[in-house]
């Protein structure tokens, strides 16, 4: 049995905030940031916003992509470090009521900036094993709420919002896929966020749960990663990156795709972009990405493209796929 992407869906909060407002209180201006980044600007979340609400802004819009009814959803993924609570319950089980999936599954997938790609992974063996059933992936992020605004180094990086595909049964027999899936604890301390239960507090102490992030460490690593992630993707189905259409990678930082592709010697115009105007909005870049590019009749079917992600954890992962077959 195959599988298919039914359609995607996404949401950025109204709220745009500029480089040139962030000058206004960091020691930083629009020319550092944008040549630093490829970061002009990213959406912020208004206070009635949250990562289940923007969860379910894009898992509709998905929806009706798809042609699908909440009904006929029988199980919710939602990929996200900034849950509306810090433990339980979970974004997913709040998107579930939120849209009528009232006969669904719901459950959190916590692998950061790779975090879309493993869960399309999961919904995608789970489509295989459950004929004719439908599954909802999201990827949403609410991360103006947990970086430090005073961290010139971290703050000017991220964005909110959210994206979300609908994942089910294809007719007849598609294109052969793959997906890759790693991790490498080893480098945990590079990107994190305080605030978690790994100290006992002390009295007096106060954990603020802000994101920490060793940029040089970062950089080295994803630009490794993401280029690994992709030429094992292509030497496992027999092909070359070159042969690739286009390559939705996690959109962290600007600098970081162009030395992807100069590493694997590819021209820039094969990556598809949007960070400029998002930011890096972690778990819900590359389905922003993907929605975009779709709306825009810039992804077509048969397209060989490959999603691949890097994150805290550290996480990496990619598929491989000729659009829209997982």
């Amino acid at each position: 049995m195959s599988v298919q992407i039914l359609g995607t869906g996404s949401y950025l909060p109204p709220k745009v905030v500029t480089n040139d407002d962030l000058s206004k209180s960091l020691d930083t201006n629009d020319e550092w940031i944008h040549s630093h980044t490829g970061i002009r600007s990213r959406h912020i979340a208004e206070e009635d916003d949250c990562t289940s609400s923007m969860a379910a802004k894009a898992g509709k819009a998905a929806l009706e992509a798809a042609g699908v009814s909440p009904d006929d959803i029988g199980l919710i993924i939602v990929a996200t470090s900034t849950p509306d609570y810090a433990t339980f319950p979970s974004t997913a089980c709040l998107v579930q009521a939120a849209l009528g999936c009232k006969g669904a599954g719901a459950y959190d997938l916590q692998a950061a900036c790779a975090g879309f790609v493993y869960a399309i992974e999961q919904a995608r063996c789970w489509a295989k094993v459950n004929k004719g059933a439908k599954a909802l992936v999201i990827g949403a992020e609410t991360l103006s709420r947990v970086v430090d605004w005073r961290d010139r180094g971290s703050c000017i990086l991220f964005g909110d919002g959210a994206g979300a595909v609908v994942v089910g049964e294809a007719e007849g027999a598609g294109p052969e896929a793959h997906t890759v899936l790693w991790a490498d604890g080893n480098g945990a301390s590079f990107i994190y966020r305080d605030g978690g239960t790994r100290l006992k507090p002390q009295p007096g102490m106060f954990p603020i749960p802000t994101l920490v992030l060793q940029g040089h460490d970062v950089f080295a690593f994803a630009v490794r990663a993401l280029a690994k992630v992709t030429n094992q993707l292509c030497e496992k189905l027999g092909t070359t990156p070159a042969s690739l259409d286009r390559v939705f990678a996690h959109q962290a930082n600007g600098r970081i795709i162009d030395a992807v592709a100069r590493r694997m010697k590819l021209p820039l115009e094969k990556f598809y972009l949007n960070l400029e105007t998002t930011g890096n909005t972690s778990a819900a870049s590359i389905p922003i990405a993907l929605d975009e590019a779709v709306r825009k009749g810039e992804l077509k079917k048969d397209m060989k493209i490959v999603l691949c992600g890097f994150g805290a954890g550290l996480t990496y992962a990619g598929t491989y796929m000729q659009w829209p077959y997982l």
